[in-house]
């Protein structure tokens, strides 16, 4: 775009800033030999330079609502998870058996990750940095540094990597954008360095620090997260390779996540830490910060680098946070230790606009808590449940994302009619309200026609206790169909419905280790054959699921078969079942059943040799002969 500014951006600035308390004086549109440039005359009166009669339109607008918390803290700086996979085993990032994988058609696109973050972009954010897993690991690295780098009002494109794979990728990544690294390094001591990460490697890291140095990554950042009785006898030796080399050294105290273990035991206090290096180096001198850093920054006065202590635990830095996180398949987490995401994949995926894009991050941002929950809490935490902002607010979102704007009707009106509205009271935080879901709310009204009271705002926002179905015949499409008017579970009365041939398959994973795998995979088990008496357990589950579950029916099965996979990749057990019958209802939950049963036997079978044995991603896959097809 040249020349003037879009007829889009100068409406959108027009319909949200003048005459507001941004911009007392209507703004007058010149044009100009740059599309981000806008004439701005006569305005002292908001604190701008008279003298100046250009500025820039990041300088001119306030930074934007949706990136904007409901404390004030500006969110300018994205974390954009590019993988789960890693080519290291890091205690303290995950279990020895690896992480549940997710299915590559879950993950992000290329193009998803740079439509995503030329939003994210537009509302302010000026740095991006790519994590993992392991960024590297990914084949299309190149081309998704080269697509961010090239984003109008991107400032900082950094990664944080392993350095396993580092030193022959960096020249071409220093030339597609990359701007600034962190290399984790938990060891100077290359057995150790496979002890940790229970992998070999240490030297290909040392190369690759050496590489960055040579093309000028400076300061280069070298993340050390400090474990007791592992590698806090090591402190002085990374304080001391800053004496020759540009690097900024980073200890950061031990924090807990799912699967690494975590117990106070092994936290060395960034106090305790400080101590000790002031023991060997007196001198050691404080040195100043930059907004919103992370690390408080000191220096051994004639040293080169430089060294920092990031104290999550200790020393919370949450008032401070600028950052947002994008995983690998798509969520947007506020926190990094929180427990609330939204699939910003699924919404995009469904074809909605940027503006409903932006407000479900508006939301997302606005319901940031002012800190995490403290590191003895944080440890008995779940780090990754997905859990969606505001149930039903989320729901409605999707109708109407999809086009669905009769059920999407049918909903509100159901939660509008509901008996115990009128007793939700207001919520307390009105930020969605304030700022950004007062024109998604009031754009719904106009779709069902009528206003909504904050009780119905509440119910939307999830705010509301309990729901269950009203039982009415006509609301077959809203209604929980086990439940009655009442609240009280009932069995479904099929005789109306047609007969019809209905399929149903399910699919599960059992991640045993890899001990457990490897004894699996030559049958060498102590109680015998997994896979087959697996197989008949998930058979003869499906035949007893109205045994098992209280309210299906009693369905005479025409075929059921479980197959039992083994993944190399993943060292887990892949459970698959499909169930078929010709009558009245279909079959989800006898393939269902089957998967879960077959799932619990591969465990029962092989709890001998280890209970570090997860079971997951159990979910139905295809459906067919019944109202509503689904396959996925």
């Amino acid at each position: 775009m040249s020349g003037c500014l879009s007829k889009r951006c100068c409406t959108f600035i027009r319909s949200n800033f003048v005459n507001s308390r941004w911009f007392p004086r209507p703004i007058v549109m010149q044009h100009s030999t740059r599309s981000d440039v806008v004439e701005v005359p006569n305005l002292g009166s908001v604190g701008l330079d008279r003298s100046r009669t250009k500025y820039n339109l990041k300088e001119v607008l306030p930074f934007s609502a949706f990136l904007t918390d409901s404390f004030g803290r500006e969110h300018n700086y994205l974390r954009i998870s590019l993988t789960e996979k890693c080519n290291l085993r890091c205690q303290y990032c995950m279990p020895a058996e690896g992480v549940p994988l997710s299915p590559k058609s879950h993950l992000l696109s290329t193009d998803e990750i740079t439509e995503i973050s030329r939003l994210f972009v537009s509302q302010g954010v000026n740095k991006i940095r790519l994590t993992g897993g392991e960024p590297l690991v990914r084949p299309d690295i190149l081309k998704i540094v080269d697509n961010l780098a090239k984003l109008d009002g991107i400032e900082n494109i950094a990664m944080t990597t392993n350095g396993i794979a580092l030193e022959r990728k960096l020249p071409a990544l220093k030339e597609a954008g990359l701007s600034q690294l962190n290399i984790s390094l938990d060891t100077l001591n290359p057995a150790k360095f496979e002890f940790i990460t229970r992998r070999k490697g240490w030297s290909h890291v040392m190369r690759a620090i050496d590489k960055a140095i040579e093309l000028n990554y400076t300061p280069l950042k070298i993340n050390c997260v400090v474990m007791r009785g592992l590698n806090e006898d090591e402190i002085d030796d990374f304080v001391q390779l800053t004496q020759t080399k540009p690097i900024d050294v980073r200890f950061i105290e031990y924090m807990p996540f799912d699967g690494n273990k975590w117990n106070d035991k092994k936290l060395v206090p960034m106090k305790e830490m400080l101590e000790k290096i002031e023991t060997r180096w007196p001198a050691l001198e404080r040195i100043g910060d930059l907004p919103n850093d992370t690390s408080k920054a000191y220096k051994v006065p004639g040293f080169k680098g430089t060294i920092g202590f990031i104290a999550s635990m200790s020393q919370p830095f949450c008032g401070t946070c600028n950052r947002l996180r994008l995983t690998a398949d798509g969520n947007l987490k506020v926190c990094l230790f929180g427990n609330s995401e939204v699939s910003l994949r699924d919404i995009l995926r469904s074809g909605a606009t940027e503006e409903e894009l932006l407000t479900v991050i508006g939301v997302a941002v606005g319901r940031k808590k002012k800190q995490h929950a403290g590191m003895f809490k944080l440890a008995k935490m779940k780090n990754r449940p997905m859990i969606l902002i505001g149930k039903y607010y989320i729901e409605v979102l999707t109708m109407y994302y999809t086009g669905n704007i009769l059920l999407m009707k049918r909903k509100l009106s159901f939660l509008k009619d509901r008996e115990n509205v009128s007793s939700v009271k207001k919520p307390k935080d009105n930020y969605m309200m304030r700022k950004v879901g007062a024109r998604m709310l009031d754009r719904f009204s106009h779709k069902v026609g009528g206003t909504f009271s904050y009780a119905t705002y509440s119910i939307i926002n999830g705010d509301c206790a309990r729901a269950f179905s009203t039982g009415h015949d006509g609301d077959a499409d809203v209604c929980l169909t086990h439940v009655d008017q009442h609240g009280k579970a009932k069995m479904v009365d099929v005789s109306g419905k047609n007969i019809t041939e209905r399929v149903a398959t399910a699919s599960g994973r059992v991640w045993l280790g890899g001990k457990a795998f490897d004894l699996l995979k030559v049958n060498k088990l102590s109680k015998g054959d997994v896979l087959t008496v697996s197989e008949v357990a998930g058979i003869l589950a499906a035949k007893n699921t109205s045994n098992l579950i209280p309210l299906c029916h009693n369905i005479p099965l025409s075929k059921i078969s479980v197959t039992l996979k083994l993944d190399d990749d993943t060292e887990s057990v892949m459970v698959e079942a499909t169930a078929k019958t010709t009558g009245l209802t279909g079959v989800e939950m006898e393939a269902l059943v089957a998967v879960s049963v077959a799932s619990l036997t591969v465990y029962d079978m092989c709890k001998a040799v280890t209970h570090d044995i997860t079971i997951g991603d159990i979910k139905l896959t295809h459906k067919s002969g019944g109202k509503r097809d689904f396959s996925q």
